[in-house]
């Protein structure tokens, strides 16, 4: 049975990254393809290893129904280019950060997550990053949850035919 791993990847790992993590595992769950899609998180910067989710985010997506709590921030390492297949930044300086450290023949696996928006989807169509809401309100971290929800769903149909192959 085929797998594709996943880690979704902003600049400290409490905001845009987990929250990702936390809806893209919510819908692979709903999908059920939990065995099949595995999905991880980190950060380019070091500031917050081993710190939950900033408190904003964990409360707009348990609004939602999604469960941060227990993810841990950590930071991307060389190991995770050979464990991923996929690594999504949530905007351009996080795709500039892993391709400097990424090796040249895995480059191919850094996306941006909004790339994954159906094109139907006129609210995000044509936006290329997830909103840095670390420094604004509430507003911002439902905006995030906005963008991953329909990235997230995109992502999934994306992957779909090369599970099922």
């Amino acid at each position: 049975m085929k797998t594709v791993s996943i880690c979704f990847v902003c600049l400290g790992n409490i905001c845009r990254s987990p929250t990702a993590e936390g809806v893209m595992r919510h819908l692979v769950g709903e999908a059920k393809l939990g065995e099949r899609i595995l999905i991880d998180s980190a950060g380019t910067g070091d500031w917050h290893i081993g710190e939950p989710p900033d408190e904003r985010a964990q409360l707009a997506a348990g609004s939602r129904g999604y469960e941060l709590g227990a993810l841990r921030g950590r930071q991307i390492g060389a190991a995770d280019f050979g464990r991923f297949d996929l690594l999504i930044a949530m905007d351009d300086k996080n795709v500039a950060a892993l391709r400097q450290v990424c090796p040249p023949q895995q480059r191919d696996k850094i996306r941006l997550l909004m790339e994954f928006v159906p094109e139907t989807d006129a609210r995000w169509n044509g936006a290329r990053e997830v909103v840095d809401p670390y420094f604004g309100g509430a507003e911002g971290f439902e905006q995030v949850l906005d963008q991953c929800e329909a990235a997230c769903r995109g992502l999934i149909a994306a992957l779909r035919p090369q599970l099922l192959a």
